[in-house]
């Protein structure tokens, strides 16, 4: 017996490392600057960029073309944050974009500068935390960026208003875990310069979208591998991995929202954007494009995409 009793001891000793090893493998291949990689979060994503690419070339081109400028503002822990202006053609419609995990300002919205740009909108493209050019070790995943975004909301405020003196209008669009940042903003006091919010394959929360990956892509339960995660998370980086979630911040909004999903995402699946829009509290549209994949949506049908942000921003930006 006592020999039964040391190797089921010696058993569940192992099972124990092993599954705090594998937390933290996890933990730091997704939570950690130095860790983690675009080329992982691409291939997870199961979108081909590849036919895009003439397109995108295309497009980089053309916003490349505009003069920019290199911005910083300070977080409110200490960070010192990035971003990309475009002044366009200094109208007071301005636009603040929020880049999806792994990426950085300057990659997301290629696309979409187009059509922002030759609207006469100023845009200022973000590096989110832990991204591009911006500091900090720990991603935000949404959770610390929703608060870094009511800075740069300032910012824009303070460029326009007070340094040039005329009133600025100003939209709020994000990807993925951007469009997480921004319906997480939702729900704080946000300036009334702020007029609407464009999310675009938004997740509820990191600990429900880790669920989701966990489950589909690694076939693994989430349990304990997420609560070690919370722990050292909370720990490390400074918020719980459901402390802020999506869809329980947008029952506060005010301003109005324009919703965007592919119905083929497989990253973060469209039921989220379905929950989301069920308890958004503020005026609301939603456009979900057949078959694209996550972050797709754009490139799949640009003319209802944009068709989407006309119809939005016809009722909002005077």
């Amino acid at each position: 017996m006592k020999h039964l009793l040391r190797g089921a001891a010696a058993f569940l000793g192992a099972c124990t490392v092993a599954e705090l090893g594998a937390s933290f493998y996890f933990y730091r291949r997704t939570m950690k600057r130095s860790k983690v990689k675009t080329e992982r979060t691409m291939k997870m994503s199961g979108t081909d960029w590849s036919k895009y690419m003439p397109m995108m070339k295309e497009k980089k081109e053309q916003m490349m073309s505009w003069p920019r400028e290199d911005v910083w503002i300070t977080s409110g822990d200490g960070l010192k944050l990035h971003g990309t202006y475009f002044a366009g053609e200094r109208t007071d419609r301005a636009v603040i974009c929020f880049h999806g995990y792994t990426s950085e300002g300057m990659s997301d919205y290629i696309g979409l500068s187009g059509y922002y740009l030759s609207r006469g909108y100023r845009m200022l493209l973000v590096d989110e935390r832990a991204h591009g050019k911006s500091e900090g070790e720990y991603v935000g995943f949404g959770c610390k960026d929703r608060l870094d975004a009511l800075r740069w909301i300032d910012w824009m405020i303070r460029k326009v208003e007070r340094e040039e003196h005329m009133p600025v209008q100003i939209l709020l669009h994000g990807t993925s875990m951007g469009a997480s940042t921004v319906l997480m903003a939702s729900g704080l006091r946000l300036p009334d310069q702020v007029k609407g919010i464009i999310s675009d394959c938004a997740f509820t929360s990191p600990k429900e979208v880790f669920t989701h990956v966990l489950h589909s892509m690694y076939h693994l339960p989430a349990f304990p591998m997420l609560n070690i995660a919370d722990f050292v998370n909370r720990k490390k980086a400074g918020y719980g991995l459901d402390e802020c979630n999506a869809a329980r911040e947008v029952r506060k909004a005010k301003v109005p929202a324009l919703l965007i999903h592919g119905s083929r995402d497989t990253f973060v699946p469209c039921s989220m954007c379905e929950e989301i829009y069920r308890n958004y509290a503020g005026p609301k549209r939603k456009l979900i494009v057949s078959g694209a994949g996550h972050a797709e949506s754009y490139y799949k049908d640009p003319e209802a995409y944009e068709a989407a942000l006309d119809e939005f921003t016809g009722g909002i930006i005077k």
